[in-house]
């Protein structure tokens, strides 16, 4: 996999994906929104059980969408733009395994929104997070308006959105944007280990809870409790959860093998 704006490794089970243009503070243009797609695509795959997504350098996660770019578009080409990232970040969202984000600067418009779609989101101390689109007189066009407000609540996210302001990591976790704030130095090998905790675990298992809740969020009680019940006695016909209740009775570690 040829890639210019990410740089992509895999170690112990975790992808690590990192937006590697630092000179513009890592910004999205279509070259990087496509390789984020072929990161996707590796992991749906199988060549990861967990992906961690950072920014290059001290300055940004992802500083928004390349403005140089877009300030060129038509509609229909700022429609086309925005359809891409749509995928892309759907699939991102939807991928069996977790995603993580270890924000460790600017997480601004499109890069805000690039950490909404992920599971777990920790900041460092110098993150700084917002949906700064309205300055520009236009608004978030990569899903922001949508999971912004399911994240944090239709309120909170119209404050973000209408005044463009940014909110520093202890805001941004005060709101439920983000988990935790570490320190700079501490955030991604800590976000590393949660994601090698997480995929040491039962690949399988992990997929079903995380489709539990994601789909669970989005439909009445009832319907959400028997998606649970479904994903729940469908573990048992599983050699990972025969493995997983032999290796608790005979007190080792399990050997889970997605199976």
């Amino acid at each position: 996999m040829a890639l210019q704006n990410l740089l992509w490794q895999v170690e112990d089970g975790v992808g690590l994906a990192t937006f590697n243009r630092p000179k513009v503070l890592n910004a999205l243009d279509a070259q990087t929104i496509e390789e984020l797609g072929q990161v996707v695509a590796e992991v749906e795959a199988g060549a990861a059980r967990a992906l961690v997504l950072t920014g290059a350098g001290e300055k940004a996660f992802v500083a928004g969408a390349d403005i140089a770019a877009m300030a060129q578009m038509t509609p229909a080409a700022a429609r086309r733009f925005a359809e891409r990232a749509h995928g892309v970040l759907a699939r991102l969202e939807a991928l069996p395994v977790p995603v993580l984000a270890a924000v460790n600067g600017f997480a601004l418009g499109g890069g805000c929104e690039v950490a909404l779609a992920c599971d777990l989101v920790y900041a460092g101390e110098r993150a700084r997070f917002g949906q700064p689109e309205v300055n520009l007189g236009i608004i978030p066009g990569f899903g922001g308006t949508q999971r912004l407000a399911r994240r944090v609540g239709a309120m909170r996210a119209l404050e973000m959105i209408m005044t463009g302001d940014h909110y520093d990591a202890a805001r941004a976790k005060e709101m439920g944007l983000v988990l935790d704030v570490l320190p700079a130095d501490r955030l991604l090998p800590f976000v590393k280990e949660q994601a090698r905790k997480i995929a040491s675990r039962g690949p399988l298992a992990v997929a079903q809870a995380k489709r539990a809740v994601v789909a669970g969020a989005d439909v009445a009680l009832p319907v959400a409790n028997e998606l649970e019940r479904q994903a729940f006695s469908g573990t048992f016909a599983t050699e990972d959860a025969r493995e997983g209740m032999r290796a608790f009775l005979e007190k080792r570690p399990a050997a889970f093998k997605g199976a």
